[in-house]
């Protein structure tokens, strides 16, 4: 239904509390710029909830999901502000499974 060409992974918490404007705000803050057909995604802090804000080039669309249990893997660098997601990794990311092992096309690169 929405086309997204790239998905970016928001480091930094966000309070599930916010709306469609302050996550806006984040992207700007965090990415530098809303991009069409970008998704940007955001987790709590306990990486229980996860918000996802895409920008069709006509307007926002925001998503939200909770786990009855467990919690979404998240990234582990706090050194950098994002990280980039290929569309295998998204898909895994807002199921709750583990995206951190779906390389691009599935290819092993590290024996």
């Amino acid at each position: 239904m929405i086309r997204i060409d790239a998905a970016w992974l928001a480091v930094e918490p966000l309070d599930m509390r916010a709306g469609t404007d302050t996550a806006l705000a984040r992207v700007v803050k965090v990415f530098g710029a809303a991009h069409p057909h970008h998704a940007y995604v955001f987790a709590n802090k306990s990486a229980t909830r996860i918000k996802v804000l895409v920008y069709d080039g006509f307007g926002m669309w925001l998503a939200a999901r909770r786990l009855n249990r467990g919690r979404f893997v998240w990234a582990d660098s706090v050194d950098i502000p994002s990280v980039g997601l290929n569309a295998d990794q998204l898909g895994a990311l807002v199921t709750g499974l583990p995206w951190k092992t779906l390389a691009h096309g599935h290819a092993i690169a590290v024996v």
